[in-house]
Protein backbone atom coordinates (compact mmCIF):
# COMPACT_ATOMS: atom_id res chain seq x y z
CA UNK A 1 0.00 0.00 0.00
CA UNK A 2 1.14 3.69 -0.75
CA UNK A 3 1.13 6.27 2.09
CA UNK A 4 1.90 9.76 2.26
CA UNK A 5 3.67 11.58 5.51
CA UNK A 6 3.58 15.05 6.09
CA UNK A 7 6.15 16.43 7.57
CA UNK A 8 9.53 14.50 7.94
CA UNK A 9 10.58 15.06 11.68
CA UNK A 10 11.95 12.65 14.13
CA UNK A 11 8.03 11.38 14.68
CA UNK A 12 7.14 11.11 10.76
CA UNK A 13 10.41 10.04 9.86
CA UNK A 14 10.05 7.55 12.63
CA UNK A 15 7.03 6.46 11.84
CA UNK A 16 7.60 6.07 7.67
CA UNK A 17 9.99 3.53 8.63
CA UNK A 18 7.60 1.66 10.50
CA UNK A 19 4.99 1.75 7.33
CA UNK A 20 8.31 0.40 5.17
CA UNK A 21 8.71 -2.50 7.68
CA UNK A 22 5.28 -3.29 7.65
CA UNK A 23 5.70 -3.71 3.75
CA UNK A 24 4.68 -0.52 2.70
CA UNK A 25 5.30 2.36 0.00
CA UNK A 26 5.97 5.78 1.83
CA UNK A 27 6.77 8.97 0.48
CA UNK A 28 7.74 11.55 2.90
CA UNK A 29 7.51 15.41 2.51
CA UNK A 30 8.97 17.65 4.60
CA UNK A 31 9.58 21.42 3.73
CA UNK A 32 13.32 21.37 5.35
CA UNK A 33 15.24 20.11 2.63
CA UNK A 34 18.12 19.33 5.09
CA UNK A 35 15.40 16.79 6.27
CA UNK A 36 14.53 15.69 2.85
CA UNK A 37 18.18 14.89 1.40
CA UNK A 38 18.98 12.79 4.49
CA UNK A 39 15.99 10.91 3.96
CA UNK A 40 16.90 9.91 0.54
CA UNK A 41 20.53 8.68 1.50
CA UNK A 42 18.70 6.33 4.34
CA UNK A 43 19.68 8.82 7.08
CA UNK A 44 17.17 9.87 10.21
CA UNK A 45 16.86 13.57 10.32
CA UNK A 46 17.05 13.19 14.34
CA UNK A 47 18.69 9.73 14.95
CA UNK A 48 21.52 7.95 14.60
CA UNK A 49 19.60 4.60 13.28
CA UNK A 50 19.49 4.07 9.88
CA UNK A 51 16.58 4.37 7.42
CA UNK A 52 15.79 1.94 4.94
CA UNK A 53 13.89 1.51 1.29
CA UNK A 54 11.97 5.60 2.18
CA UNK A 55 11.75 8.21 -0.47
CA UNK A 56 11.17 12.03 0.28
CA UNK A 57 10.55 14.66 -1.62
CA UNK A 58 9.80 18.57 -0.98
CA UNK A 59 6.78 19.34 -3.38
CA UNK A 60 3.88 18.62 -1.73
CA UNK A 61 2.33 17.85 -4.63
CA UNK A 62 3.89 15.25 -5.75
CA UNK A 63 3.21 13.95 -2.15
CA UNK A 64 -0.55 14.04 -2.24
CA UNK A 65 -0.15 12.53 -5.65
CA UNK A 66 1.08 9.48 -3.83
CA UNK A 67 -1.57 7.86 -1.92
CA UNK A 68 -4.70 8.54 -0.37
CA UNK A 69 -4.24 7.88 2.66
CA UNK A 70 -2.57 10.75 4.43
CA UNK A 71 -0.30 11.19 7.58
CA UNK A 72 0.02 14.12 9.13
CA UNK A 73 3.32 14.66 11.56
CA UNK A 74 3.46 18.05 11.29
CA UNK A 75 2.93 20.52 14.72
CA UNK A 76 -0.46 21.90 15.69
CA UNK A 77 0.47 25.53 15.44
CA UNK A 78 1.31 24.58 11.66
CA UNK A 79 -1.57 22.17 11.37
CA UNK A 80 -4.06 24.64 9.66
CA UNK A 81 -1.64 26.51 7.37
CA UNK A 82 -1.12 22.91 6.06
CA UNK A 83 -3.94 21.74 5.79
CA UNK A 84 -5.13 24.84 3.67
CA UNK A 85 -1.87 23.91 1.07
CA UNK A 86 -3.19 20.28 0.79
CA UNK A 87 -6.91 21.33 0.47
CA UNK A 88 -5.90 23.71 -2.57
CA UNK A 89 -3.98 20.83 -3.76
CA UNK A 90 -5.95 17.94 -4.17
CA UNK A 91 -9.21 17.51 -6.05
CA UNK A 92 -10.32 13.52 -5.16
CA UNK A 93 -11.11 12.07 -1.71
CA UNK A 94 -8.54 11.49 1.07
CA UNK A 95 -8.30 10.03 4.08
CA UNK A 96 -6.29 11.13 7.28
CA UNK A 97 -4.16 10.06 9.98
CA UNK A 98 -3.19 12.78 12.83
CA UNK A 99 -0.01 11.57 14.83
CA UNK A 100 0.84 14.99 16.07
CA UNK A 101 -0.88 15.87 19.91
CA UNK A 102 -2.16 19.13 20.64
CA UNK A 103 -4.96 21.87 20.81
CA UNK A 104 -4.77 25.23 19.35
CA UNK A 105 -4.84 27.84 21.50
CA UNK A 106 -6.30 30.49 19.09
CA UNK A 107 -9.32 28.21 18.75
CA UNK A 108 -9.24 25.46 21.21
CA UNK A 109 -9.94 23.19 18.77
CA UNK A 110 -8.90 19.68 18.29
CA UNK A 111 -7.17 18.33 15.19
CA UNK A 112 -10.07 16.76 13.85
CA UNK A 113 -11.98 19.66 14.06
CA UNK A 114 -9.53 21.73 11.88
CA UNK A 115 -9.02 18.99 9.56
CA UNK A 116 -12.65 19.33 9.06
CA UNK A 117 -12.63 22.89 8.72
CA UNK A 118 -9.81 22.88 6.24
CA UNK A 119 -10.75 20.28 4.21
CA UNK A 120 -13.47 20.57 1.70
CA UNK A 121 -15.98 17.89 2.58
CA UNK A 122 -16.01 16.21 -0.97
CA UNK A 123 -11.83 15.62 -0.40
CA UNK A 124 -12.15 14.29 3.17
CA UNK A 125 -12.76 10.08 3.36
CA UNK A 126 -12.37 9.58 6.78
CA UNK A 127 -10.00 10.26 10.14
CA UNK A 128 -8.03 8.95 12.67
CA UNK A 129 -5.88 9.58 15.30
CA UNK A 130 -3.27 7.40 16.19
CA UNK A 131 -1.52 8.11 19.94
CA UNK A 132 -0.35 6.75 22.75
CA UNK A 133 2.65 6.26 24.61
CA UNK A 134 5.71 6.89 22.31
CA UNK A 135 9.03 7.67 21.98
CA UNK A 136 10.32 8.35 18.49
CA UNK A 137 13.92 7.65 19.85
CA UNK A 138 12.81 3.69 20.87
CA UNK A 139 10.24 3.14 18.27
CA UNK A 140 13.17 3.40 15.56
CA UNK A 141 15.36 1.12 17.45
CA UNK A 142 12.28 -1.19 17.39
CA UNK A 143 11.64 -1.43 20.72
CA UNK A 144 8.32 -2.81 22.20
CA UNK A 145 5.18 -0.10 21.55
CA UNK A 146 1.69 0.45 22.64
CA UNK A 147 -0.23 2.65 20.48
CA UNK A 148 -4.09 3.27 19.65
CA UNK A 149 -5.79 4.04 16.81
CA UNK A 150 -8.94 6.43 17.20
CA UNK A 151 -11.57 7.38 14.83
CA UNK A 152 -15.61 8.04 14.34
CA UNK A 153 -15.13 5.25 11.75
CA UNK A 154 -14.99 2.01 13.43
CA UNK A 155 -13.85 0.00 9.92
CA UNK A 156 -11.42 3.13 9.12
CA UNK A 157 -9.96 2.55 12.98
CA UNK A 158 -9.39 -0.81 12.08
CA UNK A 159 -7.73 -0.31 8.75
CA UNK A 160 -4.92 1.90 10.33
CA UNK A 161 -4.92 -0.81 13.17
CA UNK A 162 -3.70 -2.98 10.50
CA UNK A 163 -1.49 -1.09 8.86
CA UNK A 164 0.97 0.19 11.99
CA UNK A 165 0.63 -3.39 13.45
CA UNK A 166 3.39 -5.74 13.53
CA UNK A 167 4.48 -9.56 15.07
CA UNK A 168 7.63 -7.68 16.29
CA UNK A 169 7.29 -4.27 17.82
CA UNK A 170 4.31 -2.34 17.36
CA UNK A 171 0.88 -3.23 18.41
CA UNK A 172 -2.20 -0.91 17.99
CA UNK A 173 -5.82 -1.33 19.43
CA UNK A 174 -8.76 0.28 18.47
CA UNK A 175 -10.85 3.52 20.24
CA UNK A 176 -14.56 5.04 19.15
CA UNK A 177 -13.55 7.76 21.69
CA UNK A 178 -11.85 10.21 18.72
CA UNK A 179 -12.19 12.99 21.53
CA UNK A 180 -11.16 11.59 24.30
CA UNK A 181 -7.74 10.00 22.67
CA UNK A 182 -7.12 13.60 21.15
CA UNK A 183 -7.33 14.92 24.58
CA UNK A 184 -5.32 12.64 26.25
CA UNK A 185 -2.44 12.83 23.99
CA UNK A 186 -2.60 17.02 24.13
CA UNK A 187 -2.93 17.71 27.77
CA UNK A 188 -0.54 14.99 28.74
CA UNK A 189 2.35 17.10 27.04
CA UNK A 190 1.09 20.24 29.14
CA UNK A 191 1.47 18.01 32.55
CA UNK A 192 5.23 16.70 30.94
CA UNK A 193 6.25 20.48 31.17
CA UNK A 194 5.42 20.77 35.06
CA UNK A 195 6.99 17.45 35.90
CA UNK A 196 10.17 19.00 33.96
CA UNK A 197 9.90 22.01 36.33
CA UNK A 198 9.36 20.28 38.97
CA UNK A 199 12.33 17.87 38.00
CA UNK A 200 14.52 21.21 37.08
CA UNK A 201 13.62 22.64 40.76
CA UNK A 202 15.06 19.50 42.61
CA UNK A 203 11.55 18.35 43.99
CA UNK A 204 11.54 14.57 43.86
CA UNK A 205 10.21 11.66 42.88
CA UNK A 206 7.73 12.07 45.37
CA UNK A 207 6.25 15.14 43.76
CA UNK A 208 6.50 13.73 40.11
CA UNK A 209 4.32 10.89 41.73
CA UNK A 210 1.89 13.54 43.30
CA UNK A 211 1.78 15.06 39.90
CA UNK A 212 1.04 12.39 37.34
CA UNK A 213 -1.97 11.18 39.44
CA UNK A 214 -3.00 14.65 40.10
CA UNK A 215 -2.54 15.79 36.79
CA UNK A 216 -4.38 12.00 35.17
CA UNK A 217 -7.23 14.48 36.97
CA UNK A 218 -6.61 17.05 35.11
CA UNK A 219 -6.96 14.82 32.11
CA UNK A 220 -10.01 13.32 33.03
CA UNK A 221 -11.91 16.98 33.24
CA UNK A 222 -10.73 18.33 30.35
CA UNK A 223 -11.48 15.09 28.53
CA UNK A 224 -15.38 15.48 29.61
CA UNK A 225 -15.84 18.91 29.30
CA UNK A 226 -14.92 18.21 25.43
CA UNK A 227 -17.32 15.56 25.42
CA UNK A 228 -14.91 12.72 25.66
CA UNK A 229 -15.48 9.24 27.56
CA UNK A 230 -13.31 9.32 31.40
CA UNK A 231 -12.25 5.66 30.51
CA UNK A 232 -10.07 6.89 28.12
CA UNK A 233 -7.89 8.87 30.05
CA UNK A 234 -7.03 5.57 31.97
CA UNK A 235 -6.00 3.95 28.98
CA UNK A 236 -3.15 4.26 26.62
CA UNK A 237 -3.83 7.61 25.10
CA UNK A 238 -4.05 9.03 28.74
CA UNK A 239 -2.31 8.02 31.38
CA UNK A 240 -0.39 5.55 29.63
CA UNK A 241 0.79 8.54 27.50
CA UNK A 242 1.32 10.55 30.78
CA UNK A 243 3.39 8.59 32.59
CA UNK A 244 6.13 8.04 29.55
CA UNK A 245 6.05 11.58 28.72
CA UNK A 246 6.28 13.06 32.13
CA UNK A 247 9.39 10.71 33.54
CA UNK A 248 12.04 10.82 30.58
CA UNK A 249 14.50 12.65 29.32
CA UNK A 250 13.57 11.83 25.86
CA UNK A 251 10.75 13.63 26.23
CA UNK A 252 11.08 17.26 24.71
CA UNK A 253 7.75 18.60 26.55
CA UNK A 254 9.87 16.98 29.97
CA UNK A 255 13.17 18.37 28.60
CA UNK A 256 11.82 22.03 28.22
CA UNK A 257 9.77 22.30 31.37
CA UNK A 258 13.32 20.81 33.76
CA UNK A 259 15.42 23.55 31.73
CA UNK A 260 12.85 26.25 33.07
CA UNK A 261 12.49 24.82 36.53
CA UNK A 262 16.28 25.05 36.46
CA UNK A 263 16.32 29.43 35.60
CA UNK A 264 15.99 29.11 32.09
CA UNK A 265 13.48 31.10 30.42
CA UNK A 266 10.43 29.44 29.07
CA UNK A 267 11.05 30.82 25.69
CA UNK A 268 14.64 30.34 25.76
CA UNK A 269 14.06 26.97 26.74
CA UNK A 270 11.67 25.78 23.50
CA UNK A 271 14.26 27.54 21.34
CA UNK A 272 17.00 25.38 22.63
CA UNK A 273 14.85 22.38 21.42
CA UNK A 274 15.85 20.80 18.36
CA UNK A 275 11.76 19.66 18.21
CA UNK A 276 8.23 21.07 18.58
CA UNK A 277 7.28 21.40 22.69
CA UNK A 278 3.27 21.49 22.18
CA UNK A 279 3.11 21.27 26.00
CA UNK A 280 3.72 24.99 26.32
CA UNK A 281 1.04 26.11 23.77
CA UNK A 282 -1.25 23.28 25.27
CA UNK A 283 -0.71 25.13 28.73
CA UNK A 284 -1.72 28.20 27.05
CA UNK A 285 -4.94 27.11 25.51
CA UNK A 286 -6.16 24.43 28.72
CA UNK A 287 -5.65 27.79 30.71
CA UNK A 288 -7.84 29.37 28.58
CA UNK A 289 -10.68 26.63 28.58
CA UNK A 290 -10.55 26.64 32.56
CA UNK A 291 -11.67 30.11 32.41
CA UNK A 292 -14.35 29.90 29.18
CA UNK A 293 -15.26 26.73 30.66
CA UNK A 294 -15.33 27.10 34.41
CA UNK A 295 -13.33 23.80 35.45
CA UNK A 296 -10.77 23.48 38.09
CA UNK A 297 -6.96 23.05 36.71
CA UNK A 298 -4.92 23.67 39.11
CA UNK A 299 -1.63 22.25 37.98
CA UNK A 300 -1.84 24.04 34.72
CA UNK A 301 -2.81 27.37 35.64
CA UNK A 302 -0.46 27.88 37.98
CA UNK A 303 2.02 26.23 35.08
CA UNK A 304 0.86 29.06 33.31
CA UNK A 305 1.99 31.74 35.64
CA UNK A 306 4.99 30.37 36.12
CA UNK A 307 5.77 30.14 31.90
CA UNK A 308 3.51 33.49 31.29
CA UNK A 309 3.48 35.60 34.24
CA UNK A 310 7.02 34.99 35.85
CA UNK A 311 5.93 33.71 38.74
CA UNK A 312 8.59 31.70 40.67
CA UNK A 313 8.29 27.65 41.37
CA UNK A 314 8.58 28.38 45.10
CA UNK A 315 5.42 30.84 44.91
CA UNK A 316 3.42 28.22 42.30
CA UNK A 317 4.17 25.06 44.63
CA UNK A 318 2.95 26.91 47.69
CA UNK A 319 0.03 28.18 46.10
CA UNK A 320 -0.66 24.66 45.12
CA UNK A 321 0.11 23.42 48.75
CA UNK A 322 -2.05 26.34 50.29
CA UNK A 323 -5.29 25.81 48.80
CA UNK A 324 -8.55 24.18 50.61
CA UNK A 325 -7.89 20.98 52.41
CA UNK A 326 -10.44 18.46 50.83
CA UNK A 327 -10.78 14.32 50.28
CA UNK A 328 -9.55 13.35 47.48
CA UNK A 329 -11.59 11.98 44.78
CA UNK A 330 -11.01 11.68 40.83
CA UNK A 331 -13.70 13.40 39.16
Amino acid sequence: MNLSVIGGGSWGSTLAQVLTDNGHSVLVYDINPVYVDKINHQKHPFFDEPLKDIKATNNLKEALEFSDLILLSVPTKAMRDVLKEINSLINSKKSFVNVSKGIEPETLKRVSEIVKEEINPENLENYAVLTGPSHAEEVILRKLTLLTSASDNPEFAKQIQCIFSNDTYLRVYTSSDLIGCEVGGAVKNAIAVVSGILSGHGLGENARAALITRGILEIIRVVKVMGGKTETAFGLTGIGDLIVTASSENSRNFTAGKKIGSGINASKAVEESVQTVEGIRTIQAMHLLSIEKNIELPIIDIAYDVIFNNLSVEQAVAHLLTRDLKEEKLD
